[in-house]
């Protein structure tokens, strides 16, 4: 701006002159009050000038700018109104704008797709393994997945995938839209349709462990058992690419003295024996091949994706025959359909045959928020049972009581028939078998 800096300058010598005429004029005064009275005025004076220059300088550079952009972007002038009782002014083509709530979301990472529609999903989580006060159980649990490509109707787990849905939900990780995918239509079809891989799990289990060994005291000790799978199957087919279960066996591997309990309708487990071998070295465990008949038309018609009873029953001769202790969890043992003595004979004939260790079962336990997935199959291949489920399930939801201790009379029965170790059914399931080692004494 050399017009602005010339007429500050040029300022400056006036004010100058202008100050020492003043200073000049009257009785002469000291030196020293002349130079500081001299220094003031001309200080005062230049910052006015400067100021005064930049704002006029501003003005001119921001009403240039705007003109410029009126030019650019003239908008046409509304048509002016005719009369005061003119309609009024229309504008055309303005579309109607509808303020919404919206919710910001931090999507979930889908890391996986099926062709039926089956998505895997990424879920952070800084803790694996649930206590006992946690769940209400008398063990711990871990599971590497929350929901089950297999899909079982009768499944009571259903309800852990839709807490974990509702709390991403909660979290903002979830969009109203994505929550209702996530449940489905009834609360319960996208357990086998939205699977969660659960990320981060060897650093979360480590930070588990150390909290179960703290824990130990007269309720919780190192012998306490660790099941995996007790809300979903770690074996499921996203294991095979995942391996988290793996992952997690790799970690159990050095500890010792744990009891460990699995359970799974999968033959994958068998990709894992070397693994299991070690696992079984130092600490006690027991795999649980679930099966709950061997009628393979049965099996598909109450779970339509699980693998066929001959292909389970190979798995479990194959981890039998590599050493480890592995037996049959029959659970649930349906009322009405396969608590048949013929088929209850067939089935511990099969798993006799394939070198089981033990054949633990139990009836069906019916949660409320099972009955809506359940009933209608139930509705649909066996009608003539319909009722009598709700009524026998109507107030609670395990099996009433008389059914139940006859029902333990006929497994205790068939266990001695057929060779295996005669237990309280599930109740007994996970006690450790395994005695602890001896240390050596401090001398």
């Amino acid at each position: 701006m050399p017009g602005a800096s010339f007429g500050i300058y040029s300022g400056y010598y006036r004010l100058a002159h202008d100050a020492t005429n003043l200073a000049c004029s009257g009785p002469f005064p000291h030196p020293a009050t002349v130079r500081e009275s001299f220094r003031a005025t001309v200080r005062e004076s230049f910052r006015a000038t400067v100021r005064e220059s930049f704002r006029a300088t501003a003005r001119g550079s921001f009403r240039a700018t705007v003109r410029e952009s009126v030019t650019v972007s003239r908008v046409p002038a509304l048509p002016r109104l005719r009369s005061p009782t003119a309609p009024p002014i229309r504008v055309p083509r303005v579309p109607r704008v509808r303020m919404v709530a919206v919710r910001v979301t931090s999507a979930l990472p889908v890391l996986d797709e099926r062709l039926r529609g089956t998505k895997f999903v990424a879920l952070g989580t800084s803790s694996i393994l649930n206590s006992p006060a946690q769940t209400g159980m008398d063990f711990w649990s871990l599971n590497p997945y929350v929901g089950c490509e297999f899909g079982c109707s009768y499944c009571y787990a259903r309800y852990a995938h839709r807490y974990v849905v509702e709390r991403a939900h909660d979290a903002g990780k979830l969009s109203d839209g994505e929550f209702r995918e996530f449940r489905g239509p009834h609360g319960w079809e996208a357990f086998e349709q939205r699977i969660f891989v659960k990320e981060q799990i060897l650093s979360a289990l480590e930070r588990d462990l150390q909290r179960f060994f703290r824990s130990v005291g007269p309720t919780v000790g190192p012998s306490d058992t660790i099941v995996i799978g007790t809300a979903t199957d770690p074996y499921q087919p996203a294991e095979r690419r995942f391996r988290l279960t793996r992952q997690v066996l790799e970690r159990l591997a050095r500890c010792e003295e744990l009891s460990v309990g699995l359970i799974t309708k999968s033959p994958l487990v068998a990709r894992d024996i070397d693994v299991l071998q070690r696992v079984r070295a130092r600490n006690d465990l027991e795999i649980y091949v679930s099966l709950i008949t061997v009628d393979a038309a049965l099996i598909r018609k109450v779970e339509v994706r699980t693998p066929l009873p001959a292909v389970r029953l190979r798995a479990l001769r194959r981890l039998t025959a590599a050493g480890l202790n592995a037996g049959l969890i029959v659970a649930p043992v349906l009322p009405g359909v396969t608590d048949h003595l013929p088929r209850l004979e067939a089935l511990f004939a099969a798993a006799r045959d394939a070198g089981a260790r033990f054949l633990h079962a139990g009836p069906l336990r019916l949660y409320p928020g099972i009955r809506d997935r359940f009933l209608p199959v139930l509705k649909q291949h066996f009608p003539e049972l319909a009722g009598r489920y709700r009524r026998a399930y109507a107030r609670q939801s395990a099996a009433p009581r008389t059914y139940a201790t006859a029902l333990t009379r006929r497994i205790k029965r068939l266990q001695q028939r057929y060779g295996f170790p005669v237990n309280d059914g599930m109740r007994d399931r996970y006690r450790p078998r395994r005695e602890p080692a001896q240390r050596e004494l401090g001398l």
